[in-house]
């Protein structure tokens, strides 16, 4: 879950009054949110870095609060303050509005072919006669930040860009060239840099080192210029220096570069809606137009309200309480979902606005109706179900002969469920198509591209990655492999297998052939042809062909 921090004292300003800690706590509570911890700038500090680097830092008391990963609303003081003050019905929730400019076209970002190569899609938007004071930019670049770490997944699919519209001139052009061609002075910096000689000068910074990788293997880079050929970023590294906001600043041009449309226009939104209060006319944003490189021409920002409609015995039945369905609506509304039930039978309307794309389906609005209803408030009743729990015999076995494993002088590995194809093959000497293994259709890595069909392998790794340690090595692993199974419905099935593995200098069969008489002992399975298990060679074509057996049950 991501943590906001906000400023306490400016926190209590916003909201039109004082609460005790405990207060405030129970408040997020019962909004669904939990006050992590209360600190200040200076102790962050001082916990982090030594008393000596917090002397001359902020006393102010802040509070950490933890906000579901999916309230993206709720990631700065703004958001966070118009959902609080709505919840306790002392604010309607504001209705956003799209905008055309007075007197004039609107401002237009026109996207090339080029960028289809890297980033193909981008979004754009004004926040007209905005005033900022030093709080509400400090704000403003922080949802920035909390964005680009959360929906954004670190600028991989969506970058943010903020620019002084006074300091420029549309339209706008959003390209892509070769890092040599691309040349402009970035933010914070004296000179100009090529963006080659950027990302080198980046790989030692902090913060801006973990978005490189994201181009730097790209044959162009994504640029955007003005129309006098002004830099003002170079997505999703750096802003151009000439295009800085500031506090004097009063026409904000808002523009999102991205490899996920929809994830563009959801950021577009939020960072619209969470500062459009500060315009001159609160909660308008001034439309731009984007051009594709095909001259279609969309409109953006979207703004999109939709409604969707439910029953009240639904939203009655998931949560386990008995209301109206004027009481339910009553609770969705505080929840910014303006909400009316529609006079047929016990259905009732919901608006989602825009602020809210994590309302995908019925199951979310019913989820925001228990959270204003009060989950301590809802009756506590006996299930009708009666169900008497007891552990999966399967891993009731496993539990016990591990504990038992581990009593003979054996230590327990875990390894991954997936491997590569030359784990299961190629180092056992088998074809793959032998080893009725299930495949990864899009793997992420080449360590990961099957499913495993055998145990021998991770312990063999792991063996190998602990070469330093003393030995003798004594390892065991009980765990599932995947086996293709055309009888089943997904056409493949979990194994439960053993295995172990004695590593030392010299051989120790007989260790390795103990441990499975001690196990056998243990499953009361004796040691006999036929009924019981008994030892013999094994035809295996592996790196212990000659000191590999078998046990036949």
């Amino acid at each position: 879950m991501p943590t906001v921090g906000v400023k306490r004292d400016f926190l209590f300003n916003a909201l039109g009054r004082t609460y005790t800690d405990e207060e405030f706590d129970e408040l997020c509570f019962e909004f669904g949110l939990e006050l992590d911890e209360i600190t200040s700038e200076k102790e962050i500090i001082s916990r982090e870095q030594g008393d000596s680097k917090a002397s001359g830092a902020s006393d102010l008391i802040l509070y950490k609060i933890d906000v579901p990963a999916n309230r993206y609303d709720l990631l700065c003081l703004e958001g966070l303050v118009r959902g609080l003050q709505v919840f306790k019905n002392k604010l309607e929730a504001p209705r956003y509005r799209r905008v055309s400019p007075d007197g004039g076209e609107p401002q237009r970002l026109i996207i090339t072919k080029e960028t289809a190569a890297v980033r193909p899609h981008a979004v754009a938007a004004v926040l007209r006669n905005i005033t900022f004071t030093q709080e509400r930019y400090d704000s403003f670049i922080e949802l920035q930040e909390k964005l680009h770490q959360n929906i954004c997944r670190k600028r991989s699919l969506v970058a943010i860009g903020t620019h002084d519209l006074d300091a420029i001139s549309g339209p706008f052009t959003y390209t892509a060239k070769a890092p040599g061609d691309i040349c402009f002075r970035p933010l914070n910096q004296t000179k100009e840099y090529t963006a080659i000689q950027l990302m080198s000068l980046y790989k030692t910074d902090s913060h801006l080192r973990h978005y490189l990788p994201i181009i730097e293997d790209k044959p162009v880079y994504p640029v955007i210029y003005d129309s006098n050929g002004v830099v003002l970023s170079m997505p999703p590294i750096i802003n151009g220096d000439h295009s800085r906001i500031s506090l004097q600043t009063k026409n904000v041009f808002i523009e999102c570069t991205a490899t996920d449309l929809t994830k563009a226009k959801i950021v577009l939104d939020m960072m619209v809606t969470m500062f459009s209060e500060y315009c001159a006319q609160p909660f308008t944003v001034e439309q731009a137009e984007v051009v594709y490189p095909d001259g279609k021409t969309c409109v953006y920002p979207e703004l999109a309200y939709r409604k969707e409609k439910l029953s009240g015995e639904f939203v009655n039945r998931k949560v386990g309480i008995r209301e109206s369905t004027d009481r339910i609506a009553q609770l969705l509304t505080r929840m910014c979902l303006l909400s009316q039930p529609t006079g047929v039978g016990d259905e009732i309307e919901v608006e989602i606005p825009p602020t809210r794309p994590d309302v995908i389906h019925a199951c979310d609005i019913m989820e925001d109706a228990a959270i204003a209803y009060g989950f301590n408030n809802i009756t506590r009743t006996t299930p009708l179900t009666y169900t008497v729990a007891n552990q999966f015999p399967l891993n009731k076995l496993t539990e016990l002969l591990r504990q038992d494993l581990a009593a003979a002088g054996f230590t327990e590995a875990l390894n991954f469920a997936l491997c590569s194809q030359e784990d299961i093959a190629d180092k056992l000497g088998k074809k793959i198509s032998e080893t009725r293994a299930i495949h990864i259709s899009n793997p992420k890595t080449a360590e990961f591209q099957v499913a495993r069909t055998t145990l021998l392998p991770g312990l063999l790794k792991t063996v190998a990655a602990n070469r330093k340690m003393p030995l003798p090595l004594k390892l065991f692993e009980i765990s599932d492999v995947v086996l293709k199974d055309e009888s089943k419905d997904v056409g493949a099935r979990n194994s439960r297998r053993f295995c172990a593995i004695y590593y030392n200098k010299t051989p120790g069969f007989e260790v390795i052939h103990g441990l499975l008489d001690r196990t056998m002992q243990l499953l009361d399975v004796k040691p006999a042809r036929g009924e019981g298990y008994h030892i013999q060679a094994a035809d295996e074509l592996s790196a212990c062909q000659y000191r590999a057996g078998s046990e036949t049950p």
